[in-house]
C-alpha cells in the first residue's frame, strides 16, 4: 500500500470543472487525486465513476468522506474528516485492503486516528486556506514539530494553504511525509514545471505501509 507524497485534492463546483481539473493534474504528473465534494446538490457518484475511470492505471482515487459511493465505484480509498463516518466502521464497509486517510489538528487527533486504524494522516492547516469552510486552527511550522513524534507512527501529510516555498521547510525541519494540495496546483499556469518541482523536493522512495 503506497501513500504519495504529493497528493491533489479537487476543488471544482461543478462536474465540468471537477473532471477538467483531474484530467489537467492527472496530465501533469500527478499520482492520487482526492475527490472532495462538498456540495449535495451535485451527482457525487457520477462524478466519482467518472473520475475513477480518469484515475485508472494512472492515479491512486481517493473519495473524501462518501464512504458507500467509494465501495460502489470500486475507489483505492477514502479520506475522513473529524465528523464523518468513523474509520473503524468504514475499515468494515471497505475491508483491510482498501487505504482510509484521516484528518487531525492536534496529537491527540493523530493518536485516534492511529489507534482506529488510519493508514495515513491528514495533518493541517499549515496555513489559512479558502478551500474549506470550517477551519482548524493553524498549526504552522511549530505546531507540526510539536504534534509530531515517535508515537507518530503512520504516514502525516501537511495539508492547508502549503506553498512551494513551505515544503523545503516541512521537509527539513518535521517528519512529515509528503503534501496535500489543491489551489496551489489548480492554478498553476504550468502545471507539469509546478508538479516536477514539487516531487524533486519530496524525491525520496515512497513510502509503503502495511495493511
Amino acid at each position: 500500500m503506497r501513500i504519495s507524497k504529493l497528493q491533489y485534492i479537487t476543488n471544482g463546483n461543478s462536474e465540468i470543472e471537477i473532471l477538467e481539473e483531474v484530467n489537467a493534474v492527472l496530465n501533469a504528473g500527478v499520482d492520487w487525486v482526492q475527490l472532495r465534494i462538498k456540495d449535495d446538490n451535485l451527482a457525487i457518484l457520477s462524478i466519482a465513476e467518472k473520475v475513477k475511470n480518469l484515475c485508472k492505471n494512472k492515479a491512486t482515487f481517493i473519495l473524501n468522506d462518501h464512504v458507500a459511493i467509494a465501495k460502489s465505484v470500486n475507489a483505492d480509498g477514502v479520506h475522513l474528516g473529524l465528523d464523518d463516518m468513523h474509520i473503524q466502521e468504514a475499515r468494515k464497509i471497505l475491508g483491510k485492503e482498501k487505504i482510509i486517510g484521516g484528518t487531525a489538528n492536534t496529537q491527540e487527533d493523530c493518536f485516534n486516528r492511529i489507534k482506529d486504524g488510519a493508514n495515513y494522516i491528514g495533518l493541517g492547516p499549515f496555513r489559512h486556506t479558502k478551500t474549506k469552510k470550517k477551519l482548524s486552527p493553524i498549526l504552522g511550522i511549530n505546531g507540526y514539530q510539536s504534534i509530531l513524534n515517535n508515537e507518530v507512527t503512520i504516514p502525516v501529510v501537511a495539508i492547508g494553504g502549503i506553498t512551494l516555498a513551505d515544503m523545503t521547510e516541512l521537509k527539513n525541519k518535521t517528519s512529515v511525509h509528503g503534501v496535500a494540495l489543491s489551489g496551489l496546483i489548480r492554478s498553476a499556469a504550468n502545471k507539469t514545471a509546478l508538479v516536477t518541482s514539487i516531487n524533486e523536493i519530496w524525491h525520496d522512495e515512497q513510502l509503503s505501509v502495511s495493511e
